[in-house]
């Protein structure tokens, strides 16, 4: 199925309703696959929820949303096996070493033998572990923390990536690193969703820029329209406007 898309990703009115409040309002977009896309919004925009509707862990109040061709809500397993997800707040094993725990991940994706152990060698090195296969969860600063959601992320060489937050807690080069990850594997026609408070960063790599405000896409900006000097100007003016 997946050959047949176009789109990574595709929704339509996708909803979210929490009694009263309205988190997500009626969402459509369409993310291409092999691309960066970039959710822009300050806290509350509805951009968390919408990712978690997308990995299935919210059920929509209303609406759409397809994964390679799949629909989140009716077939949860086949989006669950292409899809890793980076979240802000990673909770690794604290009494498991660093090499126990993407073992542990890479078996809840059905990694075994060979393939495993190779997966764990190639996310230790992009995440830049090595050296550290050894040491606890308990161990491990903030910034390496992440590289180790990172590394659990990326594991199972799933086709479609999504990152929320993802360099929050990393310095400068643990986010510069971060950001070759992620052109590197939408060079490899693996699609990169990803949610930021950093603009700057956001419009370096992300092809196109939906940018949420109380629950709802406000704009769209393309890679054709990304203007690095002038996005702040239209973030301030389309989220506080």
């Amino acid at each position: 199925m997946t050959d047949k898309v176009s789109f990574a990703i595709e929704t339509e009115n996708l909803s979210k309703r929490f009694g009263h409040f309205i988190a997500v309002n009626s969402v459509t977009f369409n993310v291409r696959r092999g691309t960066i896309f970039g959710f822009l919004g300050p806290n509350g925009a509805g951009k968390t929820t919408t990712m978690r509707m997308l990995l299935g862990l919210l059920k929509p109040s209303g609406g759409h949303a397809g994964i390679l061709g799949y629909d989140v809500a009716h077939q949860p397993r086949a989006v669950k096996q292409r899809i890793g997800y980076m979240s802000q707040r990673f909770s690794l094993y604290d009494d498991l070493t660093v090499e126990e725990n993407l073992r542990f991940f890479g078996r809840t994706y059905g990694l075994r033998g060979d393939r495993l152990r190779e997966r764990i060698q190639y996310a230790l090195k992009m995440a830049d572990l090595i050296g550290r296969e050894k040491a606890p969860g308990r161990e491990l600063a903030g910034g390496f923390r992440q590289r180790m959601a990172l590394g659990a992320a990326i594991l199972h060489d799933p086709e479609i990536m999504l990152f929320d937050e993802p360099h929050t807690g990393l310095d400068q080069e643990a986010a510069a690193m971060l950001d070759g990850v992620l052109r590197e594997v939408a060079a490899k026609g693996r699609t990169v969703v990803m949610t930021s408070h950093d603009l700057a960063r956001a419009s370096d790599l992300a092809t196109r820029i939906d940018i949420l405000s109380k629950g709802a896409i406000a704009r769209t900006v393309t890679r054709q329209e990304l203007d690095p000097a002038a996005l702040p100007a239209l973030y301030r003016a389309v989220t506080h406007g």
